[in-house]
C-alpha cells in the first residue's frame, strides 16, 4: 500500500479511522510513517542495526495490541516511548540493569526528580499523563499541549492563541508543575 496518497490524512484522523472500525490498514499507514523514528530511536540505544530492525517489527506488534486496548491521542509521543522503552528493557534483560551511564543520563533529565524518572520506563505513565493533562485548566493544557506534544516555539504559541509570551512561559511552567504533582498523586494513590 502507498502511504503517499494518505499524506494529507493527519495522525489524530488516522487513530480515529482505525479506533471506529480496527482495520488495521489505518494503523500500518500511520507506523509506516514512523518507522524511520522508530529505526533512529533504536539505534541510538541498541547501537546494533539487526538488532534495531528486528526491535521495530517488534514495536509494531506490540503497537497493534496496545492500540486495541488504550486510546492514545498524540500518536508520535507514545511511539516514541514505547520505542525507547522496549529499548531499555532489552538493554537491561542483556546487562541484568540499564547501564551506569544510561542511567546517569536518565537522572539528569532536567526538573525531573531521580525517583519520577523510573515511571518514564513504563508504559502506563502515558495514560496517566494523558488524564492528568486534562485536569489542567484549559490554558495550562493548551500551552503544555502545543509546546511539549506539538513543539511549537513560545512565539508561535502566543501568536496562536493571544496570550503574552510571559503569559505562554507561566502558563507551561505552571502546567508543567501542576502534571507533576497530578501524576505523583494518581502514582501514590495506585500504591
Amino acid at each position: 500500500m502507498k502511504v503517499d496518497k494518505y499524506n494529507d490524512i493527519t495522525d489524530q484522523q488516522l487513530l480515529e479511522n482505525f479506533y471506529s472500525g480496527h482495520d488495521t490498514k489505518w494503523l500500518g499507514v500511520l507506523l509506516e510513517r514512523y518507522t524511520l523514528l522508530l529505526l533512529g530511536v533504536c539505534m541510538k540505544y541498541l547501537k546494533n542495526e539487526e538488532e534495531a530492525k528486528d526491535s521495530v517489527q517488534q514495536i509494531f506488534l506490540k503497537t497493534i495490541t496496545e492500540l486495541r486496548k488504550y486510546k492514545v491521542e498524540y500518536f508520535k509521543s507514545w511511539i516514541y516511548m514505547v520505542a525507547k522503552n522496549h529499548c531499555l528493557m532489552k538493554i537491561r534483560d542483556k546487562q541484568g540493569k540499564v547501564p551506569g551511564a544510561l542511567n546517569d543520563k536518565l537522572a539528569a533529565t532536567p526538573d525531573i526528580p531521580t525517583d519520577t524518572v523510573t515511571l518514564w520506563q513504563n508504559d502506563k505513565v502515558l495514560e496517566l499523563l494523558t488524564e492528568s493533562l486534562k485536569e489542567l485548566n484549559p490554558e495550562q493544557q493548551q500551552c503544555v499541549t502545543l509546546f511539549y506534544l506539538e513543539k511549537k516555539s513560545y512565539l508561535e504559541i502566543s501568536e496562536q492563541t493571544n496570550y503574552s509570551l510571559l503569559q505562554v512561559k507561566s502558563f507551561i511552567q505552571n502546567g508543567k508543575r501542576n502534571l507533576k504533582i497530578l501524576i505523583e498523586r494518581k502514582l501514590n494513590e495506585k500504591v
